[in-house]
Parts: C-alpha cells; structure tokens; sequence
C-alpha cells in the first residue's frame, strides 16, 4: 500500500541545514495500523507530510496504490490526496464557521459529489463516531472529543484507502484520548483504511498493529505489537 524508499529532508536555516529525515525505507501493507514514535525532532511529522503529500522530499520517493507522488502533476495530487488520502490534526483543523456536518461534508462537496450522496455518508459517519446529536453545532460549541471525533468523520468521508493521523490524541486529556483512539479503531476496521499515526504516547501506540520507531530522521526499530487485539 505504501512504499517508501531513500526518503531524505532537508531544512534550510540560515547558513545552515536541518536534516528532518535521512533516509527512510518503509513499507505498509494494505489495511494496516502503524503507529510512529520518537523524541521531539525525531522527524516523525515529516515522514507523515511526505507520505500525505503535504511536503516534497529532497530526496527519494513515496509510492501509494502503486502511484508515485512525485510524478503527480500539483493538481493531480490536489485530487488524489482528496480522494484517497484522510488527514487527522491533533489541533482538528475545522473550518470554525462550519457546522459539525458541515464539516464533514466538505470533501465530498469540493469533489462534486451528489447531494443526496453527501447527506447519507456524512449521516452514516456522523453515527458511527457518536457526534450524530451535534451535528449542527459549530466547532466553538463542542468539546476537544467532539472535535476529534467530527475531524475523524471528515477524514473518512470520502472513503479514503489511507488515513494519517498526526498527534491526534495530543490535545486531549488521557481518557478523552482513549476514547478518540476507540472511536478511530471502529471507525476504520469496518472500511480496511490503512493507517499510519504519529504519537508520543507509547500506551497509545500499542494499540497498532506495529510501532516504527525513529530517532534523528532515521528508523531504529519497527516493533510488532501484541496487545492491541488487531490481526
């Protein structure tokens, strides 16, 4: 599903350089949870931006369903993240305005999507991540869960074959965490999404199938979990 190879990232600052990955081999099978872990500038939010798409590397290259990124054209890639790739932020990023559905509906709005299409899938997630009684609130009128939860529902709203999730429990108390984390796994499972997650949070991070670990833009270990219940 995801294949990265030689992935390398440089900064520039000032005279200097930053190197946020130095060369980065992964591999992601279909439908598999893999979380990300590391020290703070480890370059565990790079990896997730380049995966996305959000960022170009300096070097190497992200394949995705057997599409490579580099070779998509900007409005190519405009379209395909849309279409084939959720996002979840740990500051939620909802258009404050919005409502709840509102929200959600808004990738598939901006994809064209038949009204009466737009309706049932945002309704259908909407129930599922548990938010279907304040769909009509605005992001100011909900809690931190809340938030994650509509942000959850937007990120799958399209159907995506993969979903990145960058600190998205950060913002949250420990139980509410855990409760948005148990949300994302029903969420997904029903749809095979493929995961990727990047957490500071090693309780957290044994909930996936498997936890990359990355220290100075470098994988030093990819651990295979055993407790998070998941095949």
């Amino acid at each position: 599903m995801i294949r990265v190879r030689g992935l390398t990232k440089v900064f520039p600052q000032g005279r200097e350089e930053v190197r946020g990955l130095a060369g980065v081999d992964l591999d992601v099978a279909r439908g598999e949870f893999v979380t990300v872990m590391g020290p703070s500038g480890s370059g565990k939010s790079t990896l997730l931006h380049l995966i996305g798409g959000i960022d170009v590397p300096t070097s190497g290259e992200v394949t995705i369903d057997g599409r490579r990124m580099a070779e998509l054209r900007d409005d190519e890639l405009t379209v395909f993240r849309r279409r084939h790739i959720g996002f979840v932020f740990q500051f939620f990023n909802l258009v404050p305005t919005l409502t709840a559905e509102e929200n959600v509906a808004l990738p598939m709005r901006l994809d064209g999507r038949p009204a009466g299409d737009i309706r049932r899938r945002v309704a259908e997630l909407l129930e599922l991540v548990g938010v279907a009684d304040r769909r009509r609130h605005r992001p100011d009128e909900l809690s931190g869960g809340e938030l994650q939860r509509v942000a959850i529902a937007r990120a799958l709203v399209n159907e995506p074959l993969l979903l990145l999730a960058d600190e998205p429990t950060g913002n949250l108390d420990r139980k509410t965490g855990t409760h948005v984390l148990d949300v994302l796994h029903r969420s997904i499972d029903p749809y095979g999404v493929t995961v990727v997650l990047v957490t500071h949070d090693e309780r957290l991070a044994a909930h996936g199938d498997r936890t990359i670990t990355l220290e100075d833009g470098r994988i030093v270990d990819s651990t295979r979990d055993c407790v998070s219940g998941r095949e």
